[in-house]
């Protein structure tokens, strides 16, 4: 559209104008200029440059200015201006056929507004989840490490002081929850150790009671629905279980408390004033001892009490049980007599169970307030009572009292339902004047009608004056409903004669369908507009309705019953198409060209048949949902890829910076792992972007490298520091040795020892090997000093052998005078490795480091050259990481 005005407005000019082709604009607009510039005017295109300095940021005018400028590095310019979604879409539309360039700019920014507005739908979306989360009752830390994950990949500065503040409160509720748990289990914990502390019962009982409130504020803290249940009920049980302990401890402290103030009531009394047939009376009527320790103690007080009174004879004591009880049941029985029991003392003098059974039950009904009820009875009790029945005086008196009470209410209520009545008709007479509703009016008339006739049957029957009074009333009351009423049913009559007009209608074009006149889109407007008719139609008689209804559902069903057929077929199609829609591939190049094709045809299959208006437009909606989905797609996708490279991108430069801040520090032993643990995530790590993917590599590769180097620095200066140490420790001994051989030297095995002890100890088995090395050479300084010295002198040899063997295999030349002897055996060697294979080259390999091991605790003479010799080859040793 603002193609089409643009267009209408600088691009269609009639032909001859000045800029009118593309070719020749340039020429005329220079020729403009010119002539503009002998005249002594400003140019057109400094006009408009002049206008552009004097935008001052005004969007508005930046679009006028783009849409009316003939110059593209102006509109350009321009187009720096222009910032919000409306005014860009504009611009878009207007140059997208005209500038490239500012056609470019504008969808540029419109990605930019588009890729922002889905990241902040995004956050949005976690910040509603994260409001939902800390309205649930029970909060999970699995929901909100989800919750972190997902705001670790959004992009939406605006709302992240909102997030930090939702999430703040989740991480507080998790904090109080935990809280609560562990003060749960430190609560059960405290109770069931309660028990076991030795507490008394004024003690017990607080700490019980403390532990309680505690749990019950727990139950209602805000975090209680993550208590585990278990704990909970554990908590209960435990509870009643020492709560019916401590009730068990008080009531046993309460009924010692009482028998120790009787007992010592009747211990501060004279022993003549005690009579131990009372005493024992009154301590059995107290509460039951316990079974043992102060229970105890006070029986055997009171037993003592007992036998310090004098005896008396006690004649009753041979009597039995029974006969001592039997007054107290004497003096019970009257008051245990109760109404049941009445009955049979009468029925010995006439009167039968029901006839008493009836009269109670009247009695009842008095107290009741049920006048109704009551004259029932009394009516059957005149019936009982005239086929002969005798009456004592006592219950013809009983009789008597009870009608004159029957009386006496029934005159009351008689006049209470005249007041009744006339308040009644009070209402009604007022109901004209409250202006109700017709329906309402005519329950209001018929409440009242109901309310009458319960009175009648409670207060008797009514005068005739009120009651044609009250008649009178709700005659006229109702009398505007009953117009009402009847204006219904002339509606409902009309509404019967359309819907009999619809019907034949609809049996009319049955017969036209029938005969091949009708084509289906008109039947479909048909049925639509009869089914709307009929859905307008009104109120109708009960007994038409049902039979207009059957011939209206039959003869819609008739016309409609082949146009769903085909309507089932038409929506197949129309599935069939938004399945194409779906299956189209946002990557491929041509998917625009045939979502077009699917329009055209969908468009097609609209005018040839058209659907019920609630399935044309679900599917219409899903088409159309279909269609900006794959646009939408190719887009997002777009931005999402580079957002997410850029997050791989930014994930592999923190990888190459920690190592490059942990290569200066890097050990021999945490190389390897740290190496590895890089090497794992930036493996784990997607694709970055292609124009960064050399410099992110060559980083990392540099990094790795300095990684590597400072280890292997530090290994080699580790080695180097051994060999020190391993060569120091060996002159040691090689002085010691040396001393030993010379008889006229006279040394201290102590000060040997110090010098020992001052050395730093080896690492890689040189320490054991040196130091029983050692400890033999200051053995044999203290004993067998010749014997050794000889064993010394006899192991030159085979120390020479061994060394030239391990120079041989390190590398190391020998020197000129052993070069015969290394000759063969470097031709032994090589033949032995021959002979068996690619095993013997991995044993000779393995027993370099233990050959030089062999060679160190091999204890031997060796000269100044021969010490040279083996401090080289600690060198190289060291030097290689053995």
């Amino acid at each position: 559209m603002f193609e089409f005005l643009f267009k209408r407005q600088g691009g269609d000019k009639p032909a001859g104008a000045p800029g009118e082709q593309s070719g020749s604009r340039p020429a005329g607009g220079q020729q403009a200029g010119a002539d503009a510039s002998a005249a002594g005017a400003p140019s057109p295109r400094e006009q408009q440059a002049e206008q552009l300095k004097h935008l001052n940021g005004d969007e508005d005018a930046a679009v006028a200015f783009i849409l009316s400028s003939e110059f593209s590095e102006l509109r350009l310019a321009a187009a720096e201006l222009v910032h919000s979604r409306p005014q860009l879409e504009r611009v878009h539309t207007a140059m997208r056929n005209l500038d490239r360039r500012v056609a470019k700019l504008m969808q540029s920014r419109l990605d930019a507004i588009r890729h922002h507005e889905a990241e902040l739908r995004r956050g949005q979306e976690a910040l509603a989840q994260a409001k939902a989360l800390l309205g649930d009752e029970l909060l999970t830390p699995n929901h909100v490490a989800e919750l972190d994950r997902k705001w670790s990949i959004i992009a939406a500065p605006e709302l992240a002081p909102e997030f930090d503040a939702v999430r703040a409160e989740l991480g507080k509720r998790l904090e109080d929850q935990v809280q609560l748990q562990r003060a749960m289990i430190d609560r059960l914990a405290a109770l069931r150790q309660l028990e076991s502390a030795g507490l008394d019962a004024a003690a017990f009982g607080e700490r019980l009671a403390a532990l309680a409130t505690e749990q019950a504020a727990a139950l209602v803290a805000p975090g209680h629905a993550s208590l585990p249940r278990a704990l909970v009920a554990d908590f209960a049980t435990e509870q009643a279980r020492l709560g019916a302990s401590l009730a068990t401890i008080e009531q046993d402290r309460a009924v010692l408390a009482a028998r120790e103030a009787a007992l010592a009531q009747w211990q501060a009394q004279p022993v003549a004033e005690l009579k131990a047939e009372q005493l024992r009376q009154e301590w059995r009527q107290l509460p039951a001892l316990p079974s043992s320790g102060p229970g105890a103690q006070l029986q055997q007080r009171f037993d003592e009490l007992l036998a310090s009174l004098p005896q008396a004879p006690r004649p009753e004591a041979r009597k039995p049980k029974q006969e001592q009880h039997a007054p107290a049941a004497a003096a019970a029985a009257p008051s245990a007599e109760t109404p049941a029991a009445r009955p049979q003392k009468a029925q010995n003098k006439g009167v039968d169970q029901h006839f008493l059974d009836r009269l109670d039950a009247m009695e009842a009904a008095l107290q009741q307030g049920s006048l109704g009820t009551a004259a029932e009875l009394d009516k059957s009790l005149k019936e009982s009572k005239d086929k002969g029945m005798r009456l004592t005086p006592a219950q013809a008196d009983r009789l008597n009292h009870v009608r004159a009470e029957l009386k006496r209410l029934s005159d009351w209520a008689r006049w209470g339902g005249n007041v009744s009545r006339e308040e009644l008709i009070k209402s009604v007479e007022a109901l004209p004047t409250q202006n109700l509703a017709m329906g309402e009016l005519a329950k209001k008339v018929g409440s009242m009608r109901e309310r009458w006739k319960a009175l009648d049957s409670l207060s008797g029957a009514a005068p005739r004056s009120l009651w044609e009074r009250f008649d009178a009333a709700c005659t006229a009351a109702y009398a505007p409903a009953a117009a009402h009423f009847r204006h219904l049913a002339d509606e409902r009559h009309a509404n019967a004669a359309r819907g009999q007009a619809l019907v034949e209608e609809a049996e009319a074009e049955i017969a036209r369908l029938e005969s091949g006149e009708a084509d289906w889109k008109h039947v479909s407007g048909t049925v639509q507009r009869l089914r709307t008719a009929w859905s307008h139609l009104g109120a109708i008689d009960r007994k038409d309705k049902k039979r207009l209804d059957q011939l209206f559902t039959d003869a819609l069903n008739t016309l409609q019953r082949p146009l769903e057929e085909q309507r089932k077929g038409e929506m197949s199609v129309r599935e069939q198409l938004i399945e194409e829609a779906l299956g189209l591939d946002p990557h491929d190049r041509h998917a625009v060209d045939a979502l077009r094709n699917l329009q055209a045809r969908w468009q097609e299959h609209a005018r040839a048949l058209p659907l019920e208006r609630k399935a044309e437009q679900a599917l219409w909606q899903r088409f159309r949902a279909a269609c900006d989905a794959l646009f939408a797609q190719r887009k997002e996708q777009a931005h999402a890829a580079d957002a997410e490279r850029r997050a791989h991108e930014a994930a592999k430069e923190a990888v190459s910076a920690r190592l490059e801040a942990a290569a200066p520090e890097v050990t021999p032993a945490s190389a390897g792992k740290l190496l590895r643990e890089a090497a794992a995530e930036w493996a784990a790590i997607g694709p970055v972007p292609r124009a960064h993917e050399a410099r992110v590599e060559k980083r990392y590769h540099a990094a790795v490298a300095a990684v590597q180097h400072h280890a292997d620095v530090a290994r080699r200066a580790a080695g180097l520091a051994l060999a020190g140490a391993v060569r120091d420790k060996l002159r040691l001994i090689q002085a010691l040795e040396s001393a030993i051989v010379n008889p006229d030297a006279h040394t201290n095995p102590s000060d040997w020892r110090g010098r020992w002890d001052a050395l730093l100890p080896l690492e890689g088995g040189y320490e054991p090997v040196l130091h029983a090395r050692f400890e033999a050479a200051l053995g044999a300084l203290e004993g067998e000093r010749t014997s050794y010295a000889r064993q010394l002198e006899a192991n030159r040899e085979r120390m020479l052998h061994a060394l030239l063997r391990l120079e041989i295999a390190a590398g190391i030349d020998s020197g000129a005078e052993f070069a015969r002897e290394r000759l063969k055996l470097q031709v032994e060697v090589l033949q032995s490795s021959l002979k068996s294979g690619h095993k013997s080259a991995q044993k000779g390999a393995q027993g370099g480091a233990n050959g030089l091991l062999d060679l160190l605790a091999l204890p031997a003479l060796a000269d100044a050259r021969t010490e040279t010799r083996i401090e080289q080859l600690l060198a190289r040793s060291a030097k290689d990481g053995r």
